[in-house]
């Protein structure tokens, strides 16, 4: 069984950073993609950011994270970073995090956290 544990949300005021991790455990054989998802009260969840197995990155088009947000990982550890930055009101939402893990050579599935809160006061 495969779990995604995140850590590191909390409250903070704008301008200030938080760092985000999700950690995979169980019975891991490869994982490829890794992303963080965000949903805001009322609002569709979005993808925050995507990061390869290679390092690869890409940031949703939908928020307006980019050179405030990084992502990363260590896949020695299997987990996966968000650094958020100048953060504003706009980025409170709960943050979810995913990935796509091959649980032995031929069988795979997507996987989510149970999501960490990040709220920005004013």
């Amino acid at each position: 069984q495969v779990q995604l544990v995140e850590s590191g949300g909390g409250l903070v005021q704008a301008g200030g950073s938080l760092r985000l991790s999700c950690a995979a455990s169980g019975i891991i054989f490869r994982i490829d993609a890794m992303s963080w998802y965000r949903q805001a009260p009322g609002k569709q969840r979005e993808l925050v950011a995507t990061i390869s197995r290679g390092g690869t990155t890409m940031y949703g088009d939908s928020v307006s994270v980019k050179g405030r947000f990084t992502i990363s990982r260590d896949n020695a550890k299997n987990t996966v970073y968000l650094q958020m930055n100048s953060l504003r009101p706009e980025d409170t939402a709960v943050y979810y995090c995913t990935a796509d893990i091959w649980t032995t050579a031929t069988m795979y599935n997507s996987y989510w956290g149970q999501g960490t809160q990040v709220t920005v006061s004013s």
